[in-house]
């Protein structure tokens, strides 16, 4: 039998505290924080439906240093550029914008503790081009 993804794992400073990177995830994706969770845990989960993997924020001492191997790829519910706007007033930053005046391409973003992600265009967008 093959194996499933179960977590995604972000290793961070503090899951909770300074940036609060799960919230920040939450609001993102539209997952509550695990109320088993507590500020000051090591390891923080987003509650998502069953059969569904979850992103894990997992405490670790050292600060990220390079650029990510592995990142998330978000296709909004919304226009591309709307979902871009919503997530840098969560807290994200603009790291590289890649998206074409066609309607094509993608944003890369940071999360508050700098790991890069990707908003590309809306299931919408990509059928009217």
């Amino acid at each position: 039998m093959p194996s499933v993804i179960r977590h995604i794992t972000f290793d961070c400073a503090e899951p909770h505290e300074p940036f609060e990177l799960a919230r920040f995830w939450s609001g993102v994706l539209g997952h509550p924080v695990d109320p088993i969770d507590e500020p000051g845990d090591d390891e923080v989960a987003l509650a998502v439906p069953d059969g569904q993997p979850t992103l894990l924020f997992v405490r670790v001492p050292e600060r990220k240093s390079l650029k990510n191997r592995v990142h998330l790829d978000l296709e909004p519910g919304q226009s591309r550029d709307a979902e871009v706007e919503r997530v840098l007033a969560l807290g994200a930053t603009l790291v590289d914008d890649r998206r074409k005046p066609n309607g094509r391409g993608w944003a890369v973003l940071a999360d508050p503790a700098g790991n890069e992600f990707c908003v590309e265009a809306s299931a919408q967008e990509r059928t009217a081009s």
